[in-house]
């Protein structure tokens, strides 16, 4: 048995170049706070477009179960929650204009008033809007 004449991997030289900003430190003032995200406008609609999408989608495959279980989900409610849901969709791709995160915002205030309807839309409804609240709160906060 022999024994390596040199470390495997060799440990680099303490006094190289110094570390350009360490993690966790708070901008100056007057400086924008950067998110560390190459696109921040685009990653913020993504999580939108993706909310919105999950949204009509659980929309969609609620249809039957609620039929199933609550039984009273009538012609007029089905075509609401479809409505809704295509306009979850519309919406996901359009989040590139301001006012479609205000129209999703009034889209989750539409799918809480289906809960008239049956009372399983409004526990969608809440369950939705509080998600929809969270994007809201990550948009404000990498976006400013």
């Amino acid at each position: 048995m022999t024994s390596p004449e040199r470390e495997p991997h060799p440990t680099e030289d303490p006094t190289g170049p110094p570390v350009e900003q360490p993690v966790g430190k708070e901008p100056t003032a007057g400086q924008p706070r950067r998110s560390g995200l190459r696109n921040p406008e685009r990653a913020v609609r993504g999580l939108g477009a993706g909310t919105l999408n999950l949204e009509a989608l659980v929309l969609l495959l609620a249809i039957q179960p609620i039929r199933v279980v609550g039984g009273d989900l009538g012609g007029a409610a089905i075509g609401a929650v479809v409505a809704l849901a295509v306009a979850a969709v519309v919406l996901a791709g359009m989040m590139r204009r301001q006012w479609a995160w205000n129209a999703g915002t009034v889209l989750q205030g539409l799918l809480l008033l289906g809960g008239l309807l049956h009372w399983s839309l409004l526990g969608l409804g809440i369950i939705f809007a509080l998600v929809w609240a969270y994007a809201l709160h990550v948009r404000r906060v990498i976006l400013g």
